[in-house]
This record gives structure tokens, sequence and C-alpha cells, in this order.
């Protein structure tokens, strides 16, 4: 089974008014929650990991296969520390020969230098976060970049070594409309793209945006311009040569998907690293600390730094395989789901049987925009 770490970079320039992750602002910060204090605490929880796990030394250590920076923003910290951080990895773990390093990256604010050190890292695939190319929507959503700094980023990453580039959209920004959205995803693929990741607008309770929805400020976008966006990409970008792997993912190759989050999808096993990172360990979960000092502490103290755990039952793990499975082509078995289900799916359109030696079923274009439905009428036996 393939293991990822996940290592949660927590800073942004400014706080985005959608964004309900885990993330600090410089005016949120107080003295002692510096960079370095959070690479530090970072690497310590990295010996953690690698001390509950088994580590380089271990009779059978755990090899990592990919290590993913996600945020808030990585490229916002000094490399160097991002660089201290997989030298302990690499230190503690054994780490495989083709091991995938991924980047999330914002198109601005990346100073002079800092794609080439990632490069220099091991980098293989930087994630940039276009989100959209129309500047009033960028505007409602708090990013700081201006289109024109996309196919800049785009360019220099290529330019530094990195092989895999992947660009981040958003569809169903309040006001945006279906011209909009044409333009950005053309605009997408007029760079390229190794890797697209598009995901429809949550309105996430707590957040800015939230707010003004509630206040009637904003509108949400109805389900039906959601599903007729995704239609637009989905068929944009296959015309542009990037196929679908996951319901919001589409790769230009096989090498150019994500395997990291394919680890999510397929079950795999994986340990987040950072304030309000999950875990998933032989079916057991855990989230840490989502408070910067909280999180630090305990990991600096040589403890999981979890501020909660749980185990599902077979009935939760059964119903989260199908969950995450059915969002791949590949699908899922039917040895453990009633045909009068699977019959039902299949005349409404929803899902397709593949072909093969197994029984196995695939959501089809339709399915695709109703996934969850399609988990809800599955039933096993």
């Amino acid at each position: 089974m393939a293991f990822g770490l996940y290592i949660h970079v927590p800073f942004c320039a400014r706080r985005c008014g959608y964004c309900s992750f885990v993330t600090y602002a410089p005016g949120e910060l107080t003295a002692s929650q510096t960079h370095r204090r959070w690479a530090e605490a970072a690497v310590a929880e990295v010996g953690v990991a690698a001390a509950g796990l088994g580590g380089h030394d271990d009779s059978e250590p755990t090899v990592v296969d990919t290590i993913y920076f996600g945020g808030g923003t990585p490229t916002a910290v000094d490399p160097a520390l991002l660089a201290g951080v997989l030298d302990a990895v690499r230190e503690r773990f054994a780490v495989a020969g083709d091991v995938e390093i991924s980047v999330e990256a914002n198109p601005d604010g990346l100073a002079p230098g800092t794609l080439e050190s990632l490069a220099g890292l091991g980098v293989r695939r930087v994630s940039f976060g276009m989100q959209s190319v129309v500047p009033r929507v960028l505007a409602l959503l708090d990013r700081t970049h201006d289109p024109e700094s996309v196919p800049a980023a785009v360019a220099a990453a290529r330019a530094a070594g990195i092989p895999s580039v992947s660009l981040d959209l958003i569809a169903g920004t309040p006001g945006e409309t279906d011209v909009d959205w044409a333009n950005t995803v053309a605009a997408a693929l007029a760079m390229h793209p190794d890797h697209l990741s598009a995901y429809s607008l949550g309105i996430e309770g707590g957040t800015r945006l939230a707010a003004r929805v509630r206040r009637g400020d904003l509108v949400e976008p109805s389900p039906d311009e959601a599903a007729s966006r995704y239609e637009h990409l989905d068929a944009a970008a296959s015309s542009a040569g990037l196929s679908w792997y996951e319901v919001s993912n589409w790769a230009r190759t096989t090498a150019d998907r994500c395997r990291h989050n394919l680890g999510y999808w397929r079950d795999d096993d994986w340990w987040g690293i950072g304030p309000g990172a999950h875990s998933h360990i032989d079916g057991r979960r855990w989230w840490n600390h989502s408070g910067l000092d909280d999180w630090s502490t305990e990991a600096l103290a040589g403890r999981v730094p979890a501020a909660g755990s749980e185990t599902p039952t077979a009935e939760e793990r059964l119903t989260e395989h199908i969950m995450l499975g059915i969002r791949l082509p590949e699908g899922i078995s039917t040895d453990r789901v009633t045909d009068g289900s699977v019959d039902s799916l299949v005349d409404d359109g929803l899902v397709r049987r593949l072909p093969g030696p197994t029984q196995r079923i695939a959501l089809t274009l339709r399915g695709r925009l109703l996934a969850d439905l399609v988990v809800r009428r599955l039933r096993w036996g």
C-alpha cells in the first residue's frame, strides 16, 4: 500500500474570504508564531511519525511514496525551511526513488529563485491557485494575483525544470457568468497545463463569504449552473488532451496524475503534519490541533499533536470505500453491492458496467454530476 506525507504550511499573505482551512495571515500571528518555529515543529512531527510507523532504521520501514506541501501557501515560507523538513523525512524514513513531491503555490508573490529552489529539492509537481481569469471574480474571492501573473508563473515553473504544472480553478463564484467561466477555462487550457483541478465553490460556515451570502449580498449559483460549468470544462479539457481521472481532476498523462491525492481516494495510509492536518493509518483517523501554539508545543515535546481521533466501524468504512472509489474511472467492485441498486443506476444513466473478469461499475458523465446521489442509492448485502 502506498504511503504519503501531507505537510500543512499554514501561512498566507492574505486570508481569502471563502477559505475555511487552517491559515494565518501576517496580522494574525503572534511574535512566537514564526515560520521557523513551524518548521522546527514540523521536523519534530516527522520524527514522531517515523517512531510510530517504523522509520529508516526499522527492519520493515514504512516507505514514503508521496510528499505533499499544502496550505495555506507553502511558497510563502523560505524554501530552505521546506528543505529542512524534507531532509528530516529522508533521514527518518525510507523514501521511494520516484517519490512524488508536490507543492501548492500562488501565482504571485514568488520570491526570485523560489521555483528553482523547489526544483532543486526534487519537487516534480507545482499547483498554482489560478481560480479565475476574471478580475472582479478574483476580487470577490479575495485573491491577490492578477490574471497576467498566472502564465508568467507557469512559464517560470517550466523554465525552472519542474516537470508537471497544475492549475486550480473554482467554479460558481457568486456573480460569475457562463461567459466568465468559459473565458477562465480557455485561458487555463491556453497555458497547456499538465493537470487541472476544478471545484465548485463551497460556502463554508464561518467565512466572510458565508456571511455575505447569509446577509443576501451575494446569491449562490444554482445546481444547474454548476452542472453546466462542469460539462463545459470536461468537454474543453478532453479536447485539449486532458482526461479525467477523478471527478474534479484531469491530467495530460498517467504520470501527471497526482499520486498523493489518489492515495486519499484509494483509501491508502497517510500522515498529516502541521496544524489542523488529518491522518489515516490502518483504519484509524485523527486530526491535529488547529492552533499553531497547541500543535507546535505537542510536536516539539515528541507527542502526536492530535486534538481528536476516531475508528470507523466496518459499515462506515465500506460506505467510505464506495464514496471515494466511485469518484475514479476504475470505479468500484460490485461484489458486495446488491444487483438491484446497480441495475437502477444503470437504467438511470448514472453508472455503467465495466468490461473485465470482475464485476465493476463506474460513473457516467451524468453520474459524475450526481456522485453523492449514486453513493446514497447503492445498497450492499
